[in-house]
C-alpha cells in the first residue's frame, strides 16, 4: 500500500512535547485563570477544575493526538480522510485559528512595549489613561475606524516578522527550536517573579483570597460551566492546533503519556500564574489600604496593562519586576502564536501544495494586513475583545462539538481511534474514554454553548451596541462558517484523491532514512 506524502517530523518525543505544552501555555494562563478562579469558590474551584481537566481537557486531548496521528494531516486533510465531507469541519477549525492569528499579533505587540516601558515605568501615574488613552488613544464609543495608531505599528511588525521567520524555518528548526528556547525561558522568568512577589508585603493576603475555599460555590452550575471552560480554551483544542503537531510525530510515538504531561504540564503553570498574580495584588491591596476583594481589574487586558503597571510602580524594584512580567506575557503569547499559526499555514501547504515559504508569507502577509486594519487602529481594543468573546465562546465550542458528536455517533471512530492511541502508548485508555467523549464532553458543551449563545442574543456583551456585536461578534463566526464552507469546495491540488485513497493509517512503518519535506 502506498503512503502518503513524507511530512516534515518533531525530532522526538520531547521536541513535540515542548510545543504542545508552549501552545497551551499561553495569556490565558497568566491574565484568566487567576480571576476566573478566585470568582468562583478560590480554592474550591481547583475541585471542579481538575475534574474537568480529566473529563474533559485530556481525553479531547487523546482525540486531537489520535485523529492528527492516525490520519497525518492538517485539520482539513485529518478530516477529509475520515469522513466524506469532512473537510469543511477541518476549514472551520483553521478558519478560528485564522481570526485568532490576526488578534493575538496585537496582544503580542502591547507586551513588547510594556516590556520598554517597564524600564522607566513610562506609564506614570494613571496607567488607566496611558493605556487607553496616551497608548491605545482609544475612540470613546465602539466602532469602525481606519485611524491606525502609529506607534503601534514598529512592535505589531516586529512581532509578525518573529512569526514569519519561525513558519519560514519549518516544523523541526522553526516551530520545535524556538519553543525549546521561548518555553523554557518563561517558566524561569516567571518562576522568579513568582518568587519575588511571595515576599511582598501583604502576599499572604492575596493568597489566602485566592485559595480559600468557598464550599458552597460547589453547588452553583456557572461554577462548573467556568471550570470547563477555563479548560477548554487553556489547553489549545478542538480548533486544529494538536491534531495538526501530532500529525508530525513519528508513527511509532507515546501518544497518551504525552497528553498527560502536556495536560497537567499546562495547568501547574496556570496554578504558578494564579500565586504569582494574587500575592501581586495581595502587595497592591496593602499598599492601597483595602481589602483584595476591592480591587478592580482582575482579568485580561485591564490586568496586565493597567492594574500591572500600577503594582509595579509601587514596589521597589519595580522596573525589573515589570520587564519579568511583561517578557513573560510576550514568550507566552510567541508560543501560541506560533502553534496557531502553524495550523493554518500546514492547511494552505496540503490543500495548494504551495511551498512552505510562500505560505508562510501569504498567511503572515494577510493576517498582519487585518490585525493593523482592525486591531491597531483606534477602535481596536473594543474589536479585539468582541472578536475574541465570541471566537472562543462560540466559534471554538462549535468546533468541538461537531466534532465530538461526529467522531462518535456520525461515523462512530471512537473504537478505532482508541485502538489506535492504545496500539502505541504506554498508558493505555479504556472504554471510559468512549462515554467521556461521546457523552459527558458534548453534553457540557451543549449546555455552555445554550448559556453563551442565550445572554449574548439577550443582554448583547459588555454594553456594546447591538449593530457592532452583529458585524463583529456574530459576523466573525459566520466568516468562519463561510470561510470553511467555500475553502472545501476549492478544488486541490492534483492528485490529493489518490492519494488519500493511497493512504493507510493502520501502517505505522516508516523510513527514518528519508529526508523530510521542508
Amino acid at each position: 500500500m502506498a503512503k502518503a506524502t513524507k511530512r516534515e517530523h518533531w525530532s522526538g518525543q520531547t521536541g513535540f512535547l515542548l510545543a504542545a505544552i508552549g501552545s497551551a501555555v499561553g495569556l490565558g494562563n497568566i491574565w484568566r485563570f487567576p480571576g476566573v478562579a478566585y470568582e468562583n469558590g478560590g480554592g474550591a474551584f481547583l475541585i471542579p477544575y481538575l475534574v474537568a481537566l480529566l473529563t474533559a481537557g485530556i481525553p479531547i486531548l487523546f482525540l486531537d493526538y489520535a485523529l492528527g496521528h492516525r490520519y497525518q494531516g492538517s485539520a482539513p486533510t485529518v478530516f477529509r480522510r475520515l469522513f466524506k465531507g469532512g473537510e469543511a469541519l477541518g476549514w472551520f477549525q483553521v478558519a478560528i485559528s485564522f481570526v485568532i492569528m490576526c488578534y493575538y499579533g496585537v496582544i503580542l505587540a502591547w507586551a513588547m512595549s510594556f516590556t520598554v516601558f517597564s524600564v522607566t515605568e513610562a506609564w506614570g501615574e494613571d496607567p488607566t489613561a496611558f493605556f487607553t488613552g496616551t497608548y491605545l488613544e482609544l475612540a470613546p464609543e465602539p466602532g469602525l475606524s481606519l485611524d491606525i495608531v502609529g506607534h503601534l505599528l514598529l512592535p505589531l511588525l516586529l512581532a509578525w516578522l518573529v512569526v514569519l521567520v519561525v513558519m519560514v524555518l519549518g516544523v523541526q528548526s522553526g516551530v520545535e527550536r524556538a519553543n525549546k528556547w521561548f518555553l523554557p525561558l518563561l517558566v524561569i522568568l516567571f518562576a522568579i517573579l513568582v518568587v519575588r512577589a511571595l515576599f511582598l508585603d501583604g502576599a499572604m493576603e492575596g493568597l489566602n483570597a485566592l485559595f480559600t475555599p468557598d464550599f458552597s460555590q460547589l453547588t452553583n452550575t456557572d461554577v462548573w460551566l467556568a471550570a470547563y471552560s477555563q479548560i477548554f480554551f487553556s489547553l489549545s483544542i478542538a480548533f486544529g492546533i494538536m491534531i495538526t503537531y501530532s500529525s508530525y510525530l513519528k508513527r511509532k510515538s507515546d501518544l497518551t503519556t504525552t497528553g498527560l504531561v502536556a495536560g497537567f504540564a499546562n495547568s501547574s503553570f496556570e496554578i504558578l500564574a494564579g500565586i504569582g498574580v494574587f500575592a501581586t495584588l495581595g502587595f497592591m491591596a496593602a499598599q492601597s489600604g483595602v481589602g483584595v476583594n476591592e480591587l478592580e481589574g482582575l482579568t485580561g487586558p485591564i490586568l496586565s496593562f493597567v492594574t500591572f503597571p500600577q503594582i509595579i510602580s509601587m514596589m521597589p524594584g519595580g522596573p525589573i519586576f515589570g520587564v519579568l512580567f511583561f517578557g513573560s506575557l510576550v514568550l507566552a503569547g510567541f508560543t501560541s502564536m506560533i502553534s496557531i499559526s502553524q495550523v493554518v499555514v500546514a492547511a494552505l501547504q496540503e490543500k495548494f501544495a504551495i511551498g512552505r515559504a510562500a505560505a508562510s508569507a501569504l498567511v503572515v502577509g494577510v493576517c498582519g494586513t487585518i490585525s493593523i486594519l482592525l486591531f491597531a487602529t483606534t477602535t481596536g481594543l473594543y474589536t479585539l475583545d468582541t472578536v475574541d468573546k465570541y471566537i472562543n465562546e462560540i466559534g471554538i465550542i462549535t468546533s468541538a462539538i461537531v466534532m465530538t458528536l461526529v467522531v462518535a455517533w456520525g461515523v462512530r471512530k471512537l473504537p478505532t481511534l482508541r485502538a489506535h492511541l492504545n496500539r502505541v502508548s504506554a498508558f493505555q485508555i479504556g472504554v471510559w474514554w468512549h462515554w467521556l467523549i461521546a457523552v459527558v464532553v458534548p453534553a457540557m458543551l451543549i449546555i455552555m454553548l445554550g448559556s453563551t449563545g442565550y445572554s449574548l442574543l439577550v443582554d448583547g456583551y459588555a454594553g456594546y451596541p447591538t449593530w457592532y456585536l452583529n458585524l463583529m461578534g456574530w459576523g466573525v463566526v459566520g466568516f468562519a462558517i463561510v470561510f470553511a464552507v467555500v475553502f472545501a469546495l476549492i478544488p486541490g491540488r492534483r492528485g490529493r484523491a489518490e492519494e488519500d485513497a493511497a493512504f493507510d493509517p493502520d501502517d505505522l512503518t516508516e523510513d527514518d532514512e528519508l529526508e523530510e519535506v521542508q
